[in-house]
């Protein structure tokens, strides 16, 4: 909530319960009126020397009454909110008028009057209706973030210039009576901000407080108009202002603005507000939307729950807003939906500090202290050349630049102003968000001024006494950024351990307490200083720093570390390699314990696993200070150090490599030897005439051969992945001499037999199978555009158009992606497309396509079971001669299954009767067990060589499209001889993970008091059992079986609350994944597809291996599972007591329930796992779930329910039952409404 007054809180209270409505167009209601410049300018201003026809804000003045009889036609048509003529009424904004400047509170005084006429009117004819008024604060025509003039460096005003003239506003609108505040229409960023700071200095002064609405302008390509920022960025750049709401008005119609509005509901946890125009302005500079259209467009943002605040925009009126009045009412606004909390920054692009992103450096090389290039630049005055290094450090993969002009010889402020103003104009540098970094408050604070995103200022301490810190840090805040806290005080810079975290930790207290600041936006440097000085006093500095990280990350939650990494080295200046070799080796351990980021040159870091052993050994001395001679040797040994390498060069001659041409590549393509091929490929470009005829000659001869053979069932899935490696690497060689000739010629070559576009939906992050079928696809000559994972409905619709693609198919893994299938289906319907839509996954099945997906859409919904069945259907899809009756069959199988669907109907039973006839246990004598501990315990960097027994290989081989279960499948007649092949691929792959760590394993897991209650699992905070933590909700069975007479609950295998008994839960997450993505895509772009699909494999099988480790030693912890003496197949067999469900799994099939799990565990801070908006886990390769002692459970599956058991659940979860509809889509034995 804003403010405690009662029309913040009544504003608040609307805004949850129904779509408020704001009004539209002051503007095209004021051309409406007809009005000359004599009318305008009324006898007041007969006289003024300049046009005042298009300063619209004057009309307050000289015709009040027609300004009211607008606000009342608003009103009246059902805007619960209008906004004040005063959009140019700022000092600023009058500029161009030459009014007198005594006039802006007089205009906005008298705009203020004007709508609060007609609101009270309105409130007085409605009480239950209550009207308001919003201020509205244009963005005038002077913009901070961009220039004007030649010089890009040029503004025409600066930050506190318009926050001067935002606040003279403010104040007047303020005083004479609004209820909210709205700066709206901003094209720049760091214009709103200069609002925000001026809005936040008028109420610290004492000034009435109001809530705040806040609404930006973005161009069709999601991008703010001038700044050029994405929406997350934006929103990132402003969320420190607790705004009622942030919105999207002006600039485009509801058709363009629809995938940004749709994402900033996403992205912003708060109430969203869209004002629209109607329509994009045709040739006549008119708005052709009418009120019916554009309500029907807006009202599907409404429906989609995107909403809580809908009004127009230019061209709209009062009959648009009564149009969009009635296709809102009853529909339910969006629910705020907080995020998770991590550090949030931004430039044009956001970058938010994940767990999984174990460490973020910071480009140095914008520094003048830092590098010589760069202060000879600044010095010669040479800025646009400076830019550039600028750019290139991000180029480089710098995702945060420090910017530094701490130099004797330079004005800081005028320099870090000129500087960051010109990288504004930089589409590359500017897409980071930037470190302002300097010793002088003027330059952070002239830093902070110009600026559009979310920065860091580096630094503030305590230097200066608590009044000075925290008064900086109210600063910081309120313009918007995160800060560097020194471990610095009065006494000055903390150099041993204790004083560093001492000293942190009272910073902290301060920050949070006093000063207001949020933990994630504090990152401590705790003082990175040098060692092997000759002073033994500084031979402990490495373990001070390292120790104290860990230490502050305890004792202050949520905050980030980091630190000047070069400094650590400064007494081997001048000695690169054993710089290198410091920074990393120290690099190696301070991230273990918790450092986030540093400041360093990514690259000039050595890799560690590379640095060699005696160098290593000396480094190690002396940063960990193991030995009292460690600096006297590291000197000696630092004369000697040399790179050293070389190459092992190795061939075969093979009888095969004595064929023709065409027979080689043909060999090389059926048997996957990409040995050869680049050489062989460059000797048919010499023998044929084109590029395109060594394609469409022996590489797709070749292919053809594969292809016929996959499909004969000949060659497995495995063998098809190592050709089409060899046929990519062929390709890619002979593109740049496509390019050439089609340059030369004038001409495009489009041999590919379809395009074929595929996807994983938004909020799932598995590929594997959508990466196997497109390899097989472009296999058969297909041309595949894989969009990757997590893809937007929007984002898929537009690339089929940009592609004109002929199909396209969409993957998904879990259960709450079939709604997003089906949404994709139901967005291809209202973009009216016609072409064949394709869907596959695990969680997919033909019965669920049938009944939920293909009623969605118009054109053709097919189901395809595997990759070896894609390439007939889609073979099948684009014929001629089969398309039609293939499709006809298809819709005649789907029409049965929906059939069999519903006869389904009446073999359930009502959820009272199957809560009556729950499973039953003796809770008297069953045998209950305390777990040895209560609470969380982790597991961090799990050795993968502990959990590579674990594995169960059997799902490894499905991978492939192998049936057979390990080791059996070993012995098969048909794919015996190929189940070796991939499996000895897997573990050498693994043998060079844990060789190389490329991938980290960690896991969480703990025990809590528990006791159900009706089909919920109470947990409790300790063990008293008085006080409640978190709630699970559990679904059941209420399908009949035959030879069963119970109906199953996940809940029946705790004791009731009323049970007198003690009983326990436990709940686990897992990940094998962290480094499994970039691996993967390594592989990939290198075109070695084989190796990148067994990555993600291997990644999935050590998740569930570690799963099922870490059962074991809970079973253990839990006392029941110590006298197990289990074999490796006996665990996959689950001969064990006890069960782990999963969320989203048969027996819960609610992925939302995870958020719960996740919670208790606190499993993004201790393994690094995320949800994402549809709850599925990422990195990929993870697994979470509960544990279960009860000595009779089971595994089961809920399968579908009726609408009792669902209003029942929604009232439980307090969620609307249209929610968790969404949710369990899959599950449900009846047509939501």
């Amino acid at each position: 909530m804003i403010s405690a007054d009662p029309t913040s809180a009544l504003l608040n209270d609307l805004l949850r319960q129904r779509i408020l409505l704001l009004d539209g167009a002051m503007g095209t209601m004021i051309q409406r009126l007809g009005l000359d410049e004599a009318a305008v300018r009324s006898d007041r201003f007969a006289e003024h020397d300049r046009d005042l026809k298009n300063f619209s804000d004057i009309l307050c003045l000289t015709h009040p009454e027609k300004i009211t009889a607008i606000h009342s036609a608003y009103y009246e048509a059902g805007s619960d909110i209008v906004e004040t003529n005063s959009f140019g009424a700022s000092p600023v904004g009058m500029i161009e008028f030459n009014l007198p400047l005594e006039l802006v509170d007089e205009i906005n005084r008298a705009a203020v009057a004007c709508a609060r006429k007609a609101a009270d009117q309105w409130t007085e004819r409605t009480p239950d209706k209550p009207r308001f008024v919003a201020g509205s604060i244009g963005p005038t025509t002077r913009q901070l973030a961009i220039s004007t003039k030649d010089d890009p460096a040029h503004r025409e005003t600066t930050f506190m210039e318009m926050a001067d003239s935002y606040r003279a506003q403010v104040k007047s609108l303020c005083e004479a009576g609004v209820d909210i505040l709205m700066p709206e229409t901003a094209i720049d960023t760091l214009n709103l901000k200069a609002c925000l700071f001026a809005i936040q200095d008028y109420f610290d002064a004492g000034g009435r407080r109001v809530p705040v609405m806040a609404s930006g302008t973005f161009a069709d390509g999601g991008r703010t108009f001038v700044s050029a920022q994405s929406v997350e960025a934006f929103w990132t750049a402003i969320n420190h202002f607790p705004l009622l709401s942030v919105g999207m008005n002006c600039a485009l119609g509801p058709d363009v603005m629809r995938p940004h509005i749709e994402e900033l509901s996403q992205v912003a946890g708060i109430p969203i507000s869209c004002h629209p125009n109607a329509g994009l302005p045709n040739e006549m500079g008119q708005f052709d939307l009418g009120p019916a259209a554009m309500a029907e467009k807006v009202g599907e943002y409404a429906a989609n729950g995107w909403l809580n605040v809908l009004g127009g925009c230019c061209g709209t009126t009062p009959d648009h807003i009564a149009a969009m009045a009635a296709k809102v009412a009853g529909m339910k606004p969006k629910q705020e939906t907080p995020g998770p909390v991590y550090t949030r920054l931004s430039g044009q692009l956001p970058m938010t500090m994940r767990p999984e992103i174990p460490f973020t450096m910071v480009g140095e090389r914008t520094n003048v202290t830092g590098s010589r290039k760069f202060a000879n630049l600044i010095r010669g005055e040479k800025y646009e050349e400076a830019v550039e290094v600028a750019r290139e450090q991000v180029q480089n993969g710098a995702t945060i630049i420090d910017i530094n002009f701490d130099d004797a010889l330079l004005d800081g402020a005028e320099a870090m102003t000129r500087f960051l103003r010109l990288i504004s104009g930089d589409d590359v540098a500017a897409s980071v968000p930037v470190m302002i970094d300097s010793s002088k408050w003027e330059v952070l604070e002239a830093g902070l001024r110009n600026v559009q995103g979310k920065s860091i200022v580096n630094s503030i301490s305590l230097k200066d006494g608590e009044e000075e810190f925290i008064r900086r840090a109210k600063l910081v805040r309120k313009y918007g950024a995160a800060a560097v806290v020194m471990a610095f005080d009065e006494d000055g810079q903390a150099a041993d351990e204790d004083n560093k975290v001492r000293i942190c930790k009272r910073a902290y207290d301060l920050l949070v307490h006093q000063a207001d600041f949020p933990p994630e936006d504090i990152i401590f440097d705790p003082n990175i200083l040098t060692v092997a000085t000759g002073m033994e006093e500084h031979n402990n500095y490495a373990n001070d720093f390292v120790n104290a990280i860990s230490r502050i990350k305890k004792e202050c939650p949520g905050v980030k570390t980091s630190g000047g990494v070069s400094n650590i080295s400064f007494s081997f200046r001048g000695n690169d390699v054993v710089r290198e070799a410091i920074h990393s080796a120290f690099l190696y351990r301070a991230i273990k314990a918790g450092l986030d980021m540093g400041i360093v040159n990514a690259g000039q870091l050595e890799v560690y696993e590379e640095i060699p052993k005696d160098l290593l050994e000396h480094v190690e001395d002396v940063l960990w200070n193991r030995r009292p001679d460690a600096t006297d040797r590291m000197l000696d040994f630092a004369e000697s150090v040399k790179g050293v390498g070389g190459k092992k060069k190795s061939g075969e001659d093979l009888a095969w490599r004595d064929q023709p041409i065409a027979g080689r590549m043909k060999h090389a393509l059926i048997k996957g030897i990409d040995k050869y091929i680049v050489e062989d490929t460059e000797e048919a470009r010499q023998h044929y005439d084109r590029c395109l005829h060594v394609i469409e000659g022996p590489l797709m001869a070749g292919m053809s051969v594969v292809g016929d053979l996959f499909g004969q069932g000949k060659m497995f899935l495995p063998q098809v992945v190592k050709s089409a490696r060899v046929m990519k690497k062929a390709v890619a060689y002979l593109e740049p001499f496509m390019e050439e000739e089609k340059r030369i010629d004038g001409t495009i070559d489009d041999d590919a037999r379809g395009k074929f576009l595929i996807a994983t939906v938004k909020g799932d992050v598995h590929d594997i199978g959508k990466n196997i079928v497109g390899v097989v696809l472009q296999c058969n000559n297909y041309q595949v555009i894989d969009l990757g994972v997590m893809v937007s409905s929007e984002k898929i619709l537009a690339a089929a158009v940009e592609h004109k693609v002929d199909m396209i198919g969409l993957s998904g893994l879990i259960t709450p992606s079939l709604d997003e299938m089906a949404h994709v289906a139901r967005e291809m319907k209202r973009a009216k497309m016609t072409m064949p839509l394709l869907v596959g996954g695990a969680t997919t099945s033909a019965k669920h396509t049938a009944v939920r997906i293909a009623p969605a859409y118009d054109g053709p919904v097919l189901h395809v079971m595997d990759a070896s069945r894609s390439v007939n259907v889609v073979e099948r899809l684009l014929s001629k001669d089969h398309r039609e009756g293939y499709l006809a069959a298809n819709v005649v199988e789907q029409a049965k299954l929906a059939a069999s669907y519903r006869d389904r109907q009446q073999k359930l039973v009502p959820y009272a009767e199957a809560l009556e006839k729950r499973f039953a246990t003796d809770w008297d004598t069953v045998a209950i067990d305390k777990p040895s501990f209560v609470g969380t315990r982790v597991l961090d960097d799990v050795p993968l060589a502990e959990i590579r027994p674990y594995i169960d290989w059997s799902p490894y081989f499905s991978t492939w499209e192998l049936k057979g279960k390990y080791p059996k499948i070993f012995k098969d007649e048909t794919v015996g001889e190929i189940a070796k092949e991939v499996y000895e691929k897997a573990n050498l792959m693994i043998d060079r993970i844990i060789a190389g760590k490329l991938l980290t394993a960690k896991a969480v897991y703990g025990f809590w008091p528990a006791a159900s209650d009706g089909d919920d699992i109470i947990v409790y905070t300790d063990q008293s059992r008085t006080t409640e933590a978190k709630r699970f909700h559990c679904l059941r069975q209420q399908w009949e079986r035959k030879g069963t007479t119970d109906y199953r609950s996940l809940a029946d295998y705790i004791a009731p609350v009323d049970s007198g008994r003690e009983d326990y839960l436990g709940g686990f997450a897992v990940t094998a994944g962290i480094g499994a993505e970039a691996l993967s895509k390594q592989y990939k772009d290198e075109l070695d597809d084989e190796s990148s699909i067994i990555v993600q494999a291997v990644a999935d099988r050590m998740a569930e291996a570690l799963a099922e480790m870490l059962h074991q030693r809970a079973r253990t912890d839990w006392g029941f599972g110590s006298k197990e003496d289990l074999s490796t197949d006996e665990l996959i067999d689950e001969k064990y007591r006890g069960i782990r469900p999963a969320a989203g799994y048969p027996a819960c099939p609610d992925h939302t329930e995870k958020r719960t799990l996740f919670d208790l565990l606190d499993a993004e801070k201790n393994t690094g796992i995320e949800l994402t908006s549809s709850y599925a886990m990422y990195p990929g390769a993870s697994v979470s779930g509960l544990y279960f002692g009860h000595p009779e459970s089971r595994y089961f599956s809920v399968d579908r329910m009726t609408k009792d058991q669902m209003e029942s659940y929604a009232q439980r979860k307090g969620l609307p039952i249209k929610e968790v509809e969404r949710w369990l889509a899959s599950n449900l034995a009846y047509e939501p409404e």
